[in-house]
């Protein structure tokens, strides 16, 4: 006997931040690509640029304040600045909604975040971004874990403005050759480079901790893509993976792929298939 289901409603999606990530997604949900999703509503600093960037869609969305999304919305995805991450967090969480944010870093330094979503019926999904590889950390994070580190190379222009480059007065215009500029922790290295290495933050909490993770941060002059190499040891598996992400050319601190995953989260959320863990 066949059951008598009804259709689930559409996902209703709200996108904070409309720029280089924030309007490529928001585009290919609004084609279609992410399933039965829409997006409802959107934040962005210039409201008159966002209304004019969505006047197309076949969904013209709401633009509503940021502080006010998770209202409006099933799933919150954030590409906005990191000084508005707190506000929206909060909207996103206290309306229990999915929020996917692509700001890692910042939540190394806010795992109050995890309860207030458990409390809530809410839900924090970090996104695979530009990292290869970590359905194999996930896995083996499940045993026992000897080590996990990470070295990036970036062109010397994809890392102006991080703190650890004005703390330290690297002067990048006159990088020659490769220079290994950061050393640490991933806790460290999202600190320092909160625009360039949210790859570090994502590594650390799927793996053993942003504590045990080690990342060496490297300007490079010699590549074009943006590189992490990862090497794990442990006692079900010890594997390097390298991945080469191309820059975006309209903000070289980030790849191309971080949409591309940000869209591939979503899909998760629809499919009836999924792949990977």
């Amino acid at each position: 006997m066949q059951k008598n289901l009804t259709s689930a409603p559409r996902l209703r999606l709200g996108i904070a931040g409309l720029g280089t990530i924030g309007l490529a997604v928001a585009k290919r949900v609004d084609a279609g690509d992410a399933g039965d999703m829409v997006v409802s509503a959107v934040s962005a600093r210039n409201t008159q640029k966002a209304a004019d960037n969505t006047a197309a869609f076949a969904h013209r969305p709401d633009i509503v304040p940021i502080g006010e999304i998770g209202e409006h919305c099933d799933v919150v995805l954030e590409c906005a600045p990191r000084s508005v991450f707190d506000v929206l967090a909060a909207s996103a969480i206290s309306n229990g909604c999915i929020f996917i944010p692509l700001s890692v870093g910042a939540l190394l330094d806010r795992p109050e975040l995890v309860e207030q979503a458990r409390a809530c019926g809410a839900k924090i999904v970090v996104p695979t971004g530009a990292l290869i590889g970590l359905d194999a950390v996930k896995a083996i994070a499940q045993g026992n874990v000897t080590s996990i580190t990470m070295i990036t190379r970036k062109p010397p222009r994809g890392l102006k403005g991080a703190p650890h480059i004005t703390a330290t007065g690297v002067d990048l215009d006159r990088v020659s050759e490769p220079l290994k500029v950061f050393s640490g922790t991933a806790r460290e290295a999202a600190r320092g480079f909160p625009a360039n290495v949210n790859v570090a933050a994502a590594l650390g909490l799927a793996g053993i901790g942003p504590d045990r993770t080690m990342v060496e941060i490297w300007a490079d002059p010699t590549v074009q893509h943006n590189t992490h190499t990862i090497t794990a040891k442990s006692d079900s598996s010890d594997f390097t993976m390298t991945i080469q992400n191309i820059p975006t050319e309209e903000n070289p601190p980030t790849g191309k792929i971080t949409a591309l995953s940000a869209l591939a989260t979503l899909q998760r959320l629809t499919s009836p298939l999924v792949v990977g863990t």
